[in-house]
């Protein structure tokens, strides 16, 4: 019998196609998990993101209720309010203990919320540099007609108190006097509607963040450091001293001076200003005192909800107008937490 001369060269190519097959099947089946994997975890997002917006938009509803209530109890507006209280970390089951249906298969127990309301008013409104000099004041209206703060004024200038309050505030902080400037400047061109209108298209677009007076004047170190005590809001709005902190008290009121704005802090925390007169009787002769520049009560507020579920964080920063019993939300930015 008659073996074949080349057995082993044979049995080697079965045993590689063989390896090649089965890497080929590991390769397939690896990339149609990973497919899957990356299918799920991206319905897994999107429920988590939608889950979030409805847990988030019930907890300004709440904040909205809360503003509401002390609405409805009148008087000023100060920090030992219910309002003013944060909400620190709480389940998100603790909320829903007396509802039967709730179950731990819910993930409710891995859900965390808090959040805070946080007076507006209690900054210095940088639109008040040219809406405070305007003889007609923008509307209240839900949206703006012009711009981003209201209406436009034709001729807008700039109101010489609220600049030589920014001045101070700037001087407290140690921020260059030149920023204001060029700040106040860029701030009247894009108020003014009297531009001729090829000049206009060149004119700075009025801020509705924060963040957008970088185009106007302001550095980021500045920015930074002006974020605690500045706002930008629709409407001319006045200080509420029972909520500023001492360097915007020190600010807005002439003569005042950060070490007096700090004992006037500390006044306060034991009994709050009912009036304008409460307050001109602890500031002696520092002010005189405006209601079109300051007062004890407010309209404007600061809804920030964050929701946490595992390592994901979801927040949600709202601005909400009080008039009357009538809570609306004038925008609301969502996303994660920074």
């Amino acid at each position: 019998m008659t073996r074949p001369l080349h057995p082993r060269p044979q049995l080697g190519a079965a045993l590689l196609s063989a390896m090649l097959t089965v890497t080929l099947v590991a390769s397939l089946s690896a990339a149609a998990l990973w497919s899957q994997w990356r299918s799920i975890e991206i319905e897994r997002s999107v429920r988590l993101q939608s889950a979030s917006q409805w847990v988030l938009t019930g907890a300004l509803d709440w904040a909205r209720l809360i503003l509401r209530e002390d609405a409805r109890n009148g008087g000023a507006d100060h920090l030992a309010e219910p309002w003013a209280v944060p909400l620190q970390d709480a389940r998100l089951s603790s909320f829903l203990a007396t509802d039967a249906n709730t179950t731990d298969e819910d993930g409710l127990q891995q859900a965390f919320l808090s959040g805070a309301i946080t007076d507006l008013q209690g900054r210095i409104n940088i639109n008040n540099l040219v809406m405070g000099a305007n003889s007609n004041p923008p509307p209240q209206g839900d949206k703006p007609t012009t711009g981003a703060a209201g209406a436009v004024a034709a001729g807008a200038r700039v109101s010489e108190a609220e600049l030589k309050n920014l001045a101070r505030l700037f001087e407290l902080l140690g921020l260059p006097p030149t920023e204001l400037a060029s700040l106040a400047e860029n701030l009247r061109l894009a108020y003014d509607a009297s531009t001729e209108p090829g000049a206009r298209l060149q004119a700075p677009l009025p801020p509705l963040r924060l963040g957008q007076l970088l185009g106007l004047g302001l550095s980021p170190r500045s920015l930074a450091l002006l974020r605690p005590h500045i706002t930008l809001l629709p409407i001319v709005t006045p200080v509420n001293l029972n909520t500023a902190g001492a360097t915007v008290l020190a600010a807005c009121i002439k003569d005042l001076g950060l070490a007096r704005a700090q004992q006037l802090v500390k006044v306060r925390q034991q009994t709050h200003f009912k009036t304008l007169a409460d307050v001109t009787r602890h500031i002696g002769d520092a002010g005189p005192l405006d209601d079109r520049q300051h007062s004890v009560s407010s309209r404007h507020f600061e809804v920030m909800g964050q929701l946490r579920l595992d390592d994901t964080v979801v927040q949600q920063t709202s601005v909400v107008q009080r008039d009357g019993l009538n809570v609306k939300v004038l925008w609301r930015d969502a996303g994660p937490a920074k």
